[in-house]
């Protein structure tokens, strides 16, 4: 589904329990006027987009794309940036999972119980630190609620179908007397394997010139890497549904506050559980749980130099195995803290701004023989501020951000990571940024960051088979931080229902961390590991974290135009985005970006009705580095019609959904498994959700 949803006409509006379109991610100040790009989802825009991960969610937004390892487990990818370069957030507070370690590792969160997700692209990220040089990620829940509650409310959805006849079950209850308020919310979801349109493995693959070598295959059988030692040819072992593609999800949480007319003071507890198979491994399962403690609060109309208060503190304890049959081959844990408090001050020398710290502490482990990385420990402490200015007419505002950050690795007895030595990084970034009106409901933003990040621990410290890959990874505990300069601009008009944004942007980095191919080829067994430039069985390709200059550019296309207006209104959506990088030293483009794309919908809505069609396009994928394969574009159909309706004191939608109307193969350009792992096939998906 296609940036469409994000823009319903009035009919399709939720009740008036729905939050403000106020994008506190990118601006805390509140201010609708944002420098730097951003989009949101709520509301039956974010409900028809329901999805089992994040990044199927997000994904056809302009400027964002997915990971997509299966069914089970993608991350959204920014303007052509992924893993520890995207900050998920959950409330403002990281999520603290695992999902950035490896393709096949979920996100611990499922949107069924989430009320918002804002998407904030490039520099408009600076204040949440190096890690979201990308842009970040936040889902918004009501699990504290922070406004006064008087009276039970509550929603219950339910919803069937789909390629994966997936099934899901998901209510929340809200109560409180008007200073103590009450939350909690559940949700199950089940999904059987993936129907796909024709073969799992692509034409490429098939032949023995795909990019991707199943782990199976890499472990007593002939395989290669696609670029020296291309795959032997051989037959496609799925066709019609994806192996090992069913899942289960579910969880909930329980929250309290006390709350006042300026202010909320809360705590909550969540958890998390799921249960998916690798479709890379077709013996293997991820059993996946995260309990989640949180505290908020925030007071406003303070005396003094401050006006406003706010104070944000997660406390995560992240869990999961990978089983082969009963058997656990690895286990993942991820404990720790994340704190946030911001300071708005009132107006000083004309300016209106907030100074902010955060703070946090993580506890990473990893036990098994397919452990590639060290446990770790990591301290982070950061200071931010961000000022705004209202020149005339012209909004300006400046930020910036310092961050100190410890890692600590520990080599549990394991000769591979002996002698890895802890590392110590202080990081800034800056920007700037202005909105200036033009006339007649034109105005032009843009926005100047120049952004640092520490390298991850896996970017230090990794020394072993990714199995999930497929290759041998190697750490660079040497690596410098990676530097980025990045401009952002955009032409927008807005009146009445009707809206553009022309935007484009540029990124300059000075030692880009990326995954490079040695040549050799490399077995780990135990604590120790072979290598040599000839392949033995059992052996993957070896590739190193080294540091190279790079670039990303790219457009981005958002608008709505209403067509018809009165009892029957008509919106035209379009919407497009070009994403290009490349490795400034060879010229060779970055890898998996996505294509060029191109999306329309009509959206037809009177009284209780609402019908939506619309049309995405992908383009082929040629623009690959070496020994990756290029992917064939595709054109895609959707329809979904919706009928409210009241029934006493609630409000009801039924609904109805069909995607991939035309049967089409898709392969994803940036995901990974792009060669053994398509897309669904044509679906269709009814829901009911109550609201009352």
């Amino acid at each position: 589904m296609a940036i469409a949803l994000a823009h319903m006409p009035a009919a399709f509006a939720e009740p008036a329990t729905a939050l403000p379109s106020v994008l506190v991610t990118a601006n805390p100040l509140g201010n609708a006027d944002l420098a730097g790009a951003s989009t949101v989802l709520q509301g039956q825009a974010l409900l028809w987009r329901d999805a089992t991960t994040l990044g199927e969610v997000l994904a056809g937004q302009p400027g964002v794309a997915s990971t997509s390892f299966g069914p089970g487990a993608s991350r959204p990818v920014l303007r052509g940036l992924d893993g520890d370069r995207i900050r998920l957030l959950q409330n403002g507070i990281g999520t603290l999972d695992a999902s950035a370690l490896s393709y096949d590792h979920a996100v611990a969160q499922d949107v069924a119980g989430v009320e918002r997700i804002e998407v904030v692209r490039g520099p408009a990220a600076l204040l949440y630190g190096g890690s979201a040089i990308g842009g970040v990620v936040n889902a918004l829940d009501n699990r504290i609620p922070k406004t006064r509650i008087d009276g039970p409310t509550g929603r219950v959805r339910t919803e069937y179908g789909g390629a994966a006849s997936e099934r899901l079950l998901a209510g929340q209850l809200e109560t409180g007397n008007g200073d103590y308020a009450l939350h909690v919310d559940g949700f199950n979801r089940r999904s059987r394997a993936l129907r796909i349109p024709g073969h799992a493995w692509s034409p490429r693959q098939r032949a023995g010139l795909g990019s991707y070598a199943p782990p199976e295959h890499e472990h007593g059988h002939e395989g290669g890497d696609g670029e020296d030692h291309p795959h032997e040819a051989h037959a496609d072992p799925a066709q019609g549904t994806l192996p090992n593609s069913d899942s289960r999800a579910w969880g909930g949480a329980v929250g309290l506050a006390r709350t006042w007319e300026d202010g909320h003071l809360g705590v909550s507890v969540g958890s998390y559980r799921s249960n998916y198979g690798s479709i890379a491994e077709e013996a293997v399962r991820l059993k996946l749980k995260q309990d989640r403690l949180a505290l908020s609060f925030a007071k406003d109309g303070l005396a003094g130099p401050l006006t406003r208060l706010q104070a944000d503190l997660a406390y995560t304890d992240y869990r999961h195995q990978e089983l082969h049959g009963r058997e656990v081959g690895s286990t993942f844990k991820h404990n720790g803290h994340e704190g946030r408090i911001e300071a708005r001050h009132a107006p000083l020398a004309g300016a209106d701004g907030i100074i902010g710290l955060q703070f946090g502490q993580r506890r990473f482990s990893a036990l098994g023989e397919e452990a590639f990385i060290p446990d770790t420990d990591t301290d982070q402490l950061a200071l931010f501020a961000l000022e705004q200015w209202q020149l005339r007419a012209v909004q300006l505002s400046i930020g910036g951000r310092v961050d100190l950050s410890r890692v600590e690795p520990d080599d549990a007895g394991n000769r591979r990571f002996a002698g890895m030595r802890d590392r110590s990084f202080t990081t800034g970034s800056l920007s700037a940024g202005l909105v200036a009106p033009l006339a007649q409901g034109w105005s032009l933003a843009g926005q100047l960051a120049y952004t640092e990040r520490a390298p991850s621990q896996y970017e230090l410290y990794a020394n072993g088979q990714h199995v999930a890959t497929g290759t041998f990874e190697r750490g660079d505990p040497d690596a410098d931080e990676e530097r980025a300069t990045s401009i952002d601009a955009a032409l927008r008009y807005q009146a009445g229902a009707t809206r553009l944004s022309l935007g484009a942007y540029y990124g300059r980095y000075a030692n880009f961390i990326a995954l490079a191919s040695t040549g050799r080829w490399c077995h780990s067994h135990g604590d120790h590991d072979h290598c040599g430039t000839e392949r033995h069985e059992g052996e993957s390709p070896e590739y190193r974290y080294r540091g190279v200059p790079a670039k990303l550019y790219g457009l981005e296309f958002d608008s709505s135009w209403r067509l018809l207006d009165g009892a029957d209104k008509v919106d035209l959506l379009v919407w497009g985005d070009i994403t290009r990088g490349a490795n400034r030293a060879t010229g060779e483009p970055l890898p998996r970006l996505a294509p060029v794309r191109i999306a329309g919908a009509l959206v037809y809505s009177q009284g209780p009705w609402s019908v939506r069609g619309e049309l995405q396009h992908a383009a082929d994928q040629t623009k690959i580095p070496a020994g990756d394969t290029p992917t064939d574009g595709h054109t895609v159909s959707n329809i979904a019609v919706g009928y409210r309706f009241r029934q006493g004191a609630s409000d009801w939608l039924a609904y109805l959904r069909g995607d991939n109307l035309g049967n089409e193969e898709i392969r994803y350009a940036s995901a990974l498994t792009r060669d053994i792992a398509p897309q669904g096939k044509r679906s269709a998906r009814i829901g009911l959700q109550v609201v009352f």
